[in-house]
C-alpha cells in the first residue's frame, strides 16, 4: 500500500541542503544507517536513490530488501528545521535506461568522473511528520 508524498516532503526530498537518512536492514536484522544526500523524489511518487557502489552495504541490504519483502526509513531534516519520516519498500532497481542515465549524468556533473551501480526505486508506505509540534499534536490526541 503506497503512501502519498506531500509536496512539502517532495520539496525537502529534491533540496541539496536537506540532510537525508537511508536506514536499510541486512539478513540478521541488523540496522544500516548512511547519510544519503543524493535521494530525490520521482515524477511517480516514489523515492530515487542512486548508488555509486555496488559492493556498498546499503546497495546489499537493498537488494537483500527487494528479494525479501524488508522494509527501508528515510529522514529527512530541513535546513529550516521541518522532519519527515518516510517507510516504504524498494520494489525496482535500474541498472540502464533512461532514468539510470538521468542520475547518472547529474553523478558526474557533481562528483566527475565516477562508476554508478543502479537507481533505487522506494515506495513510500508511510510518511509521517517528525516536527516537535507534530509529535507532540499525536501524543496529546
Amino acid at each position: 500500500m503506497s503512501a502519498t508524498l506531500s509536496t512539502e516532503v517532495i520539496d525537502l526530498l529534491n533540496d541539496e541542503s536537506t540532510t537525508k537518512v537511508l536506514a536499510t536492514i541486512d539478513g540478521d536484522g541488523l540496522p544500516h544507517a548512511v547519510v544519503r544526500n543524493a535521494l530525490y523524489a520521482g515524477d511517480d511518487g516514489t523515492v530515487h536513490l542512486p548508488e555509486l557502489l555496488e559492493s556498498s552495504t546499503t546497495n546489499r541490504n537493498l537488494l537483500g530488501s527487494l528479494w525479501f519483502d524488508r522494509k527501508v526509513a528515510i529522514s529527512l531534516l530541513g535546513k529550516d528545521g521541518r522532519s519527515f519520516q518516510i517507510k516504504g519498500r524498494p520494489i525496482k532497481t535500474h541498472v540502464s535506461g533512461p532514468l539510470f542515465q538521468q542520475h547518472y549524468l547529474k553523478a558526474r556533473e557533481k562528483l566527475g568522473n565516477v562508476g554508478f551501480a543502479a537507481v533505487w526505486v522506494i515506495e513510500p508506505e508511510e510518511v509521517r511528520d517528525e516536527d516537535f509540534a507534530g509529535l507532540k499534536a499525536r501524543q496529546d490526541a
